[in-house]
This record gives C-alpha cells, sequence and structure tokens, in this order.
C-alpha cells in the first residue's frame, strides 16, 4: 500500500483512512474515506463534486498530509492552456544560447534540451525533479474549457503526456490525483470515465459542528453549536448561493474575534456578510426576519 508514499503505511483500509484524515482536522464519511482508498489503491484519479465550501480542495490538501506527500495544485480557468499547465521553453534563455553560439562561446546548440523546459504543475507531477510522488489537485476543472479537458485524458489514463520535441514522459509512479468540480458545466464522459467519483453532499448539524470544534478549537462548545445550528437552519432559506462549510467557519471565526459567547439578532444581522455573499440574500434573510431564523435554529439543537 505504501508504494512511494512515506505516509501510507498505516492506510490498509478505509477506516484507517478516515481516520488519518480526522488526525489532520478534515471531518469524512466512511463513503469518502473509502473513495480516498480506493483511489490510492487502484492508482485511479478521484473526481469530487459538491456545492462550493463543503471541502472538496482541504481534501486533497488533507490527503496531501497523510501520505506525506508534496501538494501540487493546478488552479483551471477559462482559457487556461497547455504552456500554463503542462510546460513551456524557455524562450529567453533559448535566444541567450544562440546568441552564446554564434559568438563561438558555447558548445553544440540543442534548443530543446530538458535544461530550457519551464516545467509546470502537470509535468512536475507526472516527473517530479525530486523524485518525491505528489498529490496533484486538478481544481475547478468546469471552469476550463472542453480542449483541455480533452488534453487531460492522456494524463488521467495512461500517466503520460507526450512533448513534441522530447517524446513522451511517463510517470514512474502515478501521482494521487483529485479533480474537483462545482459543476458550473457538465464534465465529459470520457473524462468521467477515467476517475473514481464521489459527491461532498453539505453535512448534517452533528458532522458541521464536528468539523467546526476540529477546525477552530479556540469557539466555546455553545457557540460553536448555536452558529452551526443557524448555518443549518439557513441552509433551507431560498438562496442564491447557500453558505457551505467554510463560509460556517469564516462565521465562527468572525464571532470568536468579536468576543460573542452566543447568538443575538443584532450580532447575527452585523456578521451576516461572513456567510452570505450576495446583495440578494441578505435581503431574503432579513425579510424573513434573522430574529425568528434564530428562533428556529434554537429548535435545532
Amino acid at each position: 500500500m505504501a508504494g512511494g508514499w512515506p505516509g501510507a503505511t498505516e492506510l490498509g483500509d478505509p477506516e484507517a483512512v478516515r481516520a488519518a484524515l480526522l488526525a489532520v482536522d478534515y471531518v469524512a464519511d466512511l463513503e469518502l474515506a473509502t473513495a480516498c482508498f480506493l483511489a490510492l489503491r487502484l492508482e485511479r484519479p478521484l473526481l469530487v463534486e459538491g456545492e462550493a465550501g463543503v471541502g472538496k480542495t482541504e481534501l486533497a490538501k488533507a490527503l496531501a498530509q497523510c501520505l506525506a506527500a508534496p501538494l501540487i495544485r493546478l488552479q483551471c480557468y477559462e482559457g487556461i492552456d497547455v504552456s500554463q499547465a503542462l510546460y513551456e521553453w524557455n524562450h529567453p534563455r533559448q535566444l541567450l544560447a544562440i546568441r552564446q553560439s554564434e559568438q563561438g562561446s558555447a558548445g553544440p546548440l540543442d534548443l530543446y534540451a530538458p535544461d530550457y523546459l519551464i516545467r509546470r504543475p502537470l509535468l512536475l507531477a507526472l516527473d517530479p525533479p525530486d523524485g518525491r510522488r505528489p498529490v496533484l489537485l486538478i481544481d475547478e476543472l468546469d471552469r476550463a474549457d472542453d480542449e483541455f479537458e480533452a488534453f487531460l485524458l492522456e494524463i488521467l489514463s495512461d500517466w503520460q503526456v507526450t512533448i513534441p520535441e522530447l517524446g513522451a514522459v511517463r510517470a514512474a509512479r502515478p501521482p494521487l490525483v483529485v479533480c474537483t468540480s462545482n459543476r458550473t458545466r457538465e464534465l465529459h464522459d470520457a473524462l468521467k470515465r477515467r476517475c473514481l467519483f464521489h459527491w461532498i453532499e453539505l453535512p448534517n448539524l452533528e458532522t458541521e459542528l464536528r468539523i467546526v470544534q476540529r477546525r477552530l478549537p479556540g469557539v466555546a462548545a455553545a457557540l460553536a453549536q448555536a452558529a452551526t445550528a443557524f448555518v443549518q437552519e439557513l441552509r433551507g432559506q431560498d438562496l442564491y448561493k447557500t453558505p457551505g462549510v467554510a463560509e460556517t467557519l469564516d462565521w465562527a471565526a468572525a464571532l470568536v474575534v468579536l468576543g460573542s459567547d452566543g447568538l443575538d439578532p443584532a450580532t447575527v444581522d452585523a456578521t451576516l456578510g461572513s456567510l452570505l455573499k450576495y446583495q440578494e440574500d441578505l435581503a431574503t434573510v432579513r425579510a424573513t426576519g434573522v430574529a425568528e431564523l434564530l428562533a428556529r435554529s434554537r429548535a435545532r439543537r
């Protein structure tokens, strides 16, 4: 199981993966831990989808900690191409080499030697210079276009990429790949076939409370419970953007900074900007009534 991962020796089953994730303050259910275990054992990419803020990116970071492996992150965006994701040639250095060659101050000239190659995240993951097997996070893949998604197919199926001037570069041992998507568009079946899949749901009250307590140990138990219950109630409203776990953590941290030991309508109203990021959602919540939502949330505890 270790297979080049310094921290993988004890990850012999899904429960062990779940415990290892909890040790680095990532709360995962058994289904998610099983998906991570299979991605490791089968050496398959893991595609993780879910609402923004549910912990998809944090999962890759937590796995890198569990495995004592370097994390390489490729942040996707509209228009990303091979030069930003895989490699590009160091043109200034190539020009300098040409000038030196013309002046007779250099030996035989090979402008496409590996020394002139600038390695970007995908190439670094396939062929790490230090030989350490990494965790590769391909974040928000849905933001990239169809052509870039198609480009990834060779990497995610054969663990290699072809550089025209150098030939195929193949990973000695494949990285652990975690692809995330917020489903702003549907990914193609060809990519999904190459991946294991897991959908991360927004957590229930008990799970979210555990997350807050693990990630923010300085929050008093009563405040953590009150804040979590309010967010759970808030998610039942007709909002443009439902707050995720990331927003819950931001809000709880803000309440601690303000010295709050409990929730009251004035404090909640003043700090709603930590939870809601659209004016329309703020208006919706205030129209419903912060005091009303607080009263409902107390019934959840």
